[in-house]
């Protein structure tokens, strides 16, 4: 068995190919690369002087790629490029939901202040647009890069804006305005979402979608009832008549979330062997084993240290356990330290 990946880099008269491989040699694993312009004999090169175990050679690999990748370079000859990631702090921080349990969606169904938005397995996003400079800002307030479609598309769309949103593939769903010519964090969600209406209006580009919202009881559990049919992620409900407020409050709140499925956020805690990863998240100052994931074939093996989402059934109330996780990628958007065990749902005691 052996890993070989291309990365293409095409930007003006620039058209360049890197190709990196983990190969077997001997006892052991080598990581290879080449690089030059696109239909060039390309320079070669080996990154490892001696073969190491496939864990250690995988992880050279993987980081080997998360910096091209991080420069501009995508997979596959047509990929679709990514805006350059920055990785510099603004001031900018999105809204963060609590979640809530099964016995308050009657009431939040109920209430006619609360309208309901599908919540979508996707990276959260806020796209800035000042003049003609598009800035993408992940949820840590950092900026960060995005496929380049999505920001030609948001070039055609006028005047300056702010806007709140989640990727999935290479669409942004938008969901929130808090900007446009001024500031609207302060007007209520009905008033934003009207403004964001009138912005997306004429919109024809395929990589920018409004994400629908439902109004009114019946409206809301018809939607809710055939969400849930099609597998969705959940749904999230918001406050019409309450302002846009950065950061998770300490409880409560105005915009609340509600999944289908249980996932979390987990630091990787070792690596096993046969692509398995030890997994583990923090309860007060200690940091405590949360049982062992899979890592996908098409998955890169993460690095310890780094924060990984999965999905599960739920926690084992004795050991933490998570009962059959499912690795879903790795997290850059989140802390380390915001892998609390709180978040996890527990098998409840017989």
């Amino acid at each position: 068995m052996q890993l070989n990946t291309t990365l293409y880099f095409k930007q003006g008269s620039s058209d360049k190919v890197y190709q990196a491989g983990l190969q077997p040699q001997g006892d052991g694993w080598i990581v290879t690369f080449a690089y030059g312009r696109r239909g060039s004999t390309l320079t070669t090169g080996i990154k490892t002087p001696l073969p190491l175990g496939f864990i250690e050679a995988s992880q050279i690999f993987e980081k080997l790629l998360r910096e091209k990748t991080a420069k501009g370079y995508v997979p596959g000859g047509n990929g679709v490029p990514l805006t350059q990631t920055q990785g510099a702090e603004t001031d900018v921080h999105p809204q963060l939901l609590n979640a809530i349990p099964l016995e308050q969606l009657p009431v939040l169904l109920a209430d006619e202040d609360f309208i309901l938005q599908p919540k979508l397995d996707g990276r959260r996003l806020l796209i800035q647009k000042m003049d003609n400079e598009v800035t993408g800002i992940n949820r840590r307030g950092l900026e960060c890069g995005f496929p380049v479609p999505i920001r030609d598309a948001i070039l055609t769309l006028s005047g300056n804006f702010l806007i709140d949103g989640e990727i999935v593939g290479d669409v942004f769903h938008v969901f929130d305005l808090l900007e446009r010519d001024g500031d609207l964090r302060d007007q209520p969600y009905q008033r934003r979402h009207a403004e964001l209406l009138d912005l997306l209006a004429f919109n024809l580009h395929k990589a920018i979608r409004l994400v629908p919202g439902f109004w009114g009881e019946s409206e809301k559990c018809d939607a809710f009832s055939q969400l849930r049919r099609e597998n969705a992620e959940g749904v999230v409900f918001k406050r019409s008549s309450a302002p846009y407020t950065q950061g998770r409050p300490a409880s409560g709140g105005d915009q609340f979330k509600f999944k289908f499925v249980e996932t979390a956020s987990v630091v990787i805690h070792g690596l096993n062997s046969k692509r398995s990863a030890a997994i583990a998240v923090h309860h007060g100052s200690d940091l405590v084993g949360a049982g062992n994931v899979t890592i996908p074939p098409d998955q890169p093996i993460p690095e310890v240290g780094q924060v990984a989402e999965v999905r599960y059934l739920y926690a084992m109330p004795d050991s933490g356990a998570l009962f059959q996780p499912v690795y879903l990628g790795t997290r850059d958007d989140i802390e380390p330290g915001e892998c609390l065990r709180s978040q996890l749902k527990f098998k409840a005691a017989a």
